[in-house]
């Protein structure tokens, strides 16, 4: 579980965060939702250590990410799986290099037990024996399922996505959708996802943090976001609707 407690964040003279109260569940897709500048990507920046907040609390099971020693941050960033907008793969390395990445740098696995475990995770996404292809060889969809897999690598705790259906078409998009569901509900890991996309937050929600002009507007489960009539959501969905 993941608690932000009282966080606070300006730049300038503009507060982006005012005082942000939300709790993110193990094992469901919680869905921080908002519109463009609203906050939502600095607050998932913060959270995982690429923003410094100025005052407030991120709390990993309990332990204040803020304020801990260094050895115990890269505890925690080591249980962190990320799955970027724009898949962020590295061009000169191949889909099995790509996802061996995070091993490296965090594990003392050997040579046969990285490769054990990329295989694991390309078969888990359905991208067998694609190992030696490189990321200018496959699809939008592919990369973001090599991305995933990444992001799965070291069996993660918490997973952070950011607009992950970015850039994709709708039938791709469903599939990235089922997959982040699946992973989530299979491991029981607390995933965070940043998206603008209306269909995936009520096809695979189950908690919705939505951020309203850098407050919070709405903490709850997707049946109550459902039922809520506060002007500010209804202005959100209508928005959001008339966009497509």
């Amino acid at each position: 579980m993941i608690e932000v407690q009282d966080l606070n964040k300006s730049f300038g003279s503009k507060d982006v965060l005012r005082n942000i109260n939300a709790s993110f569940y193990p094992g469901k897709v919680n869905v921080v939702i908002g519109a463009s500048g609203s906050g939502k990507s600095v607050l998932m920046k913060c959270m995982v250590g690429l923003i410094e907040p100025d005052t407030g609390k991120i709390l990993y099971d309990g332990r204040n990410f803020l304020n801990i020693d260094y050895r115990e941050k890269k505890e925690i960033r080591a249980q962190i799986g990320m799955l970027f907008q724009g898949s962020a793969l590295f061009d000169s390395l191949n889909v099995q290099e790509n996802v061996e990445f995070p091993l490296k740098m965090f594990s003392d696995m050997s040579k046969e037990e990285r490769l054990e475990r990329v295989n694991f995770c390309l078969n888990r996404v359905k991208l067998e024996n694609a190992n030696l292809l490189y990321p200018s060889e496959i699809s939008g969809g592919m990369k973001k399922r090599v991305g995933i897999a990444r992001a799965i690598a070291l069996n993660p705790r918490y997973l952070f996505c950011d607009e992950p259906n970015s850039g994709l078409d709708p039938v791709t998009s469903r599939v990235i959708d089922r997959l982040i569901e699946e992973i989530t509900e299979e491991y029981g890991i607390t995933t965070i996802m940043n998206s603008h996309d209306m269909k995936t937050l009520f096809d695979i929600g189950d908690y919705v943090t939505f951020i309203y002009k850098g407050d919070l507007a709405f903490e709850g489960d997707i049946e109550a976001f459902r039922k809520a009539e506060t002007p500010e959501i209804v202005e959100f969905l209508g928005a959001s609707y008339f966009q497509k």
